[in-house]
């Protein structure tokens, strides 16, 4: 049987994630987000290279959509960089959530297209393949692991409890 992987997520390519966040949340009634400074993986590469982008991240919920704000702070190619100069924004990928990451992912190159970026971060795989000429954007695929679909639904619970005049940012965890 063939796997339907709807769309869990969209992202934006911004220049601040945090003002990002505040203009969302005034306008839609957004988040709360959870923002994820200077994001760090245990294992990256793009294009064949290890160089990973110094990037921060936000994320947060619309009704059922996750909404996704990336901000790159460096120069260093990226599958941002492949869409988006220094100053520019927009929309940049969808993602989906998938049962078996390795035949997704094989599925994917069957097609044609390719791997841009391939990491594993907080105990997951996600790779973003360059579907551009198929759908104008990147597409991620993104493991499910437990620990993952616990965390998004805390976030998307936290959206239905958030009331507009609230703060548009999840409470930070101490390190």
């Amino acid at each position: 049987m063939l796997e339907r992987y709807p769309f869990f997520q969209q992202a934006y390519f911004v220049n601040d994630v945090e003002d990002a966040c505040r203009k969302w949340h005034d306008l839609f009634h957004a988040g709360p987000f959870v923002v994820v400074p200077h994001h760090t993986t245990d294992r990256f590469e793009y294009r064949g290279t290890d160089n990973e982008a110094d990037v921060s991240y936000a994320f947060g919920y619309l009704g059922d959509q996750m909404i996704q704000f990336i901000a790159q702070h460096d120069d260093t190619p990226s599958i941002y960089r492949d869409m988006f100069e220094p100053g520019e924004e927009g929309f940049h990928h969808v993602g989906v959530l998938v049962r078996d990451f390795e035949a997704e992912f094989a599925r994917l190159e069957s097609m044609g297209f390719e791997c841009a970026t391939r990491l594993y971060a907080d105990g997951v795989d996600a790779a973003y393949f360059d579907t551009r000429e198929a759908n104008g954007c990147f597409t991620e695929i993104h493991g499910d692991p437990p620990h993952i679909l616990a965390a998004f639904a805390r976030w998307r619970r936290a959206h239905e409890l958030h009331r507009p005049d609230a703060d548009p940012f999840m409470p930070r965890r101490p390190k």
